[in-house]
């Protein structure tokens, strides 16, 4: 028998499940529902064909009409080699074959390269929403840089029939302030077109590690969505906050007591809540990171990171090599049981 959601949590269920959020009430949040687009998106100034792909989004999958999103991204064959990233199971150097395990796996869309979706377009982009990564960071110039650039043009990605266009912006790079300007570019166009937007909003400096890696605080984090939303992406994407205090152990920029001592807390949910309350409360959508495959803790390790999501406000998981790099069937089990959670109407916000 497949193991439940307080099994996968094991010690950690009672501080996940029963956690009562005393920083940010969730009341002051636009948290996720059947009803989001209606309650939220269409106050805005987004156009209604983007309203329409954004329904077509939420509206796809096992998730649909719940307000949640599970989405499959591969874009690691340049972000991390192909070799690295395809070796444990070499199907996916095959395309087709990531476009099929979003499909078999219930997601509401696939994200990868204008290669990846552009080699299989014709055949599904009618049948699964495509994400469009228009921006990478690739590692075979010498010596390694780490800087986002343009791969994709929006006007591609809109002819090959995609729903959205995703970029990366290493916000705290040398390089951070070009790729502002690119993507906010590049986003207004997609929206005029009516595509939706969503922003992987990821810190890169070698002086945010100090004792911790603050490249995952909440504070610092917090702040990478709070830009992100400012760019007008409609969703933000962003790895789960493991500390706080980035900005005080750096003494970078300026923070204020109250971040750390109402704010937040050190519990998990709470931390994450901050990240919510940075997309502005929740109008735009938080997803986050599953992460690295680590093998047999793999599955425990998703659903940990899709509880505490959807307990702090969060709108789904964004989870790749967790899946791909392991036989399609159990690929499909795996995010399977991330959905299962923003299924589950007995785990609420918290």
């Amino acid at each position: 028998m497949p193991q439940s959601i307080t099994e996968l949590l094991g010690d950690d269920a009672e501080s996940l499940l029963g956690h009562e959020c005393q920083t940010i009430d969730r009341g002051r949040l636009h948290v996720p529902g059947p009803d989001f687009l209606e309650r939220v998106v269409a106050n805005s100034d987004r156009n209604q064909r983007v309203i329409n792909q954004l329904a077509r989004l939420f509206g796809h999958g096992r998730l649909s009409g719940t307000g949640y999103v599970s989405i499959l991204p591969v874009d690691q064959g340049i972000e991390h080699s192909a070799g690295a990233s395809f070796a444990p199971n070499p199907d996916y150097f095959d395309p087709e074959n990531i476009v099929r395990l979003a499909m078999e796996g219930g997601c509401n869309a696939v994200a990868s390269t204008i290669g990846v979706l552009g080699a299989v377009s014709r055949k599904y982009a009618h049948r699964i929403p495509f994400l469009v990564k228009i921006n990478h960071n690739e590692l075979l110039s010498y010596p390694n840089s780490y800087d986002q650039v343009m791969f994709a043009s929006v006007d591609r990605a809109y002819d090959l029939g995609a729903t959205a266009v995703g970029a990366t912006i290493y916000f705290g790079s040398e390089e951070s302030r070009r790729q502002i300007i690119e993507v906010a570019e590049a986003f207004e166009h997609a929206h005029e077109l009516g595509m939706a937007t969503v922003l992987w909003c990821y810190l890169r400096n070698s002086e945010f590690k100090k004792e911790k890696d603050y490249h995952t605080s909440a504070d610092l984090t917090g702040q990478a969505n709070h830009l992100g939303v400012t760019l007008q992406a409609d969703i933000i994407k962003q790895k789960l906050p493991t500390n706080n205090g980035g900005y005080n152990a750096i003494k970078l920029g300026k923070t204020s007591p109250l971040v750390y001592e109402d704010l937040t807390t050190d519990h998990p949910i709470d931390l994450c809540r901050y990240q919510v309350a940075n997309c502005y409360m929740g109008r735009a959508g938080l997803i986050n990171s599953g992460g690295a495959s680590s093998g047999a803790s793999d599955l425990a390790e998703a659903v940990k990171t899709a509880v505490i999501n959807k307990r702090s406000g969060g709108t789904g998981l964004i989870s790749g090599r967790k899946a791909f790099q392991r036989p399609m069937t159990d690929g499909v089990e795996l995010l399977n049981r991330i959905q299962d959670v923003y299924l589950d109407s007995n785990i609420a916000v918290a």
